[in-house]
């Protein structure tokens, strides 16, 4: 069974950082395409970052390009959001995903498997 598990959300102020976890089991790690999305209240879900070991692959969109680094570390499984310059536009839920079809565009297409979320609010 495919989990993916969420940590690190927390309240930051204005141009402060945050690193959010996410610790992946039940799949072979180097096979999948792993990555966050997230989610503020009414506005549309958003992919914000991709990990694709198959493809040697990151993605961002230019909402984060320059300020978000998503990271692996395979021994421990587990991806990493390493968030700066946060801004209160970023304040969402934010989710793990992974996905079998090991390429960025599957992943933040249409992503297989969800983590539970983890809240991210940044104050102004």
């Amino acid at each position: 069974e495919v989990q993916l598990v969420e940590s690190g959300g927390a309240l930051v102020q204005a141009g402060g950082s945050l690193r959010l976890s996410c610790a992946a089991s039940g799949f072979t790690f180097d096979d999948y395409a792993i990555g966050w999305f997230r989610q503020a209240p009414g506005k549309e879900r958003e992919g914000v970052s991709c990990i694709s070991r198959t493809e040697g692959s990151t993605y961002y969109p230019d909402s984060v390009k320059g300020r978000f680094t998503i990271s692996s570390d395979n021994a421990k499984n587990t991806v990493y959001l390493q968030m700066n310059s946060l801004k209160p536009d970023d304040t969402a839920v934010y989710y793990c995903a992974a996905e079998s079809r090991p390429d960025c565009y599957s992943l933040i297409g249409h992503p297989r498997f969800w983590g539970q979320g983890t809240q991210v609010t940044v104050s102004s």
